[in-house]
């Protein structure tokens, strides 16, 4: 009996669904939230893609990334609900990923919200800082780092 090949990636054809439903707004009138989707090498990600979903409404929205692997959306921070912060969800979908990452992106400026957040508040303190964005120029930014020391926190869905 023959060994099985190992399995192996294929795609990525991320532009099939970006061709059905390529929306980065998730609002009309909101914060631009942008970021790079970086590897472990922090080479940016030129050929991925990034979903946005607000769990509260229900919003959600798709970007692919440039070639210098930055992503973009306008949003706005949905209520807190049951106790969690205010947050937005992300899944990264990139070459030789064999399934999604998920990831929370938390807003600056609810310190007391994140404080409490029991998904945050499980997290090391220098977590922590890796699913919150950051205040920039145009809004809000938030890279997405794949893997190595400012690897972001990913969850289980």
């Amino acid at each position: 009996m023959s060994a099985r090949p190992p399995s192996q990636p294929v795609g990525p054809f991320y532009s099939i669904g970006l061709c059905r439903r390529a929306d980065d707004e998730l609002v009309r009138d909101g914060v631009r939230l942008t970021g790079q989707l970086l590897d472990g090498d922090g080479v940016p990600i030129a050929d991925g893609m990034v979903e946005l979903w607000d769990p509260v409404v229900g919003r959600w929205g798709r970007s692919g990334t440039h070639p210098d692997g930055m992503f973009s959306f306008v949003v706005a921070k949905p209520p807190s609900r049951d106790g969690n912060a205010p947050h937005l969800l992300a899944y990264v979908f990139a070459r030789g990923l064999l399934k999604h990452q998920l990831t929370r992106i938390y807003f600056p400026d609810e310190a007391e919200a994140n404080a409490a957040d029991p998904v945050l508040s499980s997290l090391d303190e220098s977590d922590r800082a890796r699913v919150v964005a950051e205040r920039d120029d145009d809004g809000l930014r938030f890279d997405i780092h794949l893997q190595g020391d400012r690897e972001t926190i990913f969850f289980t869905a």
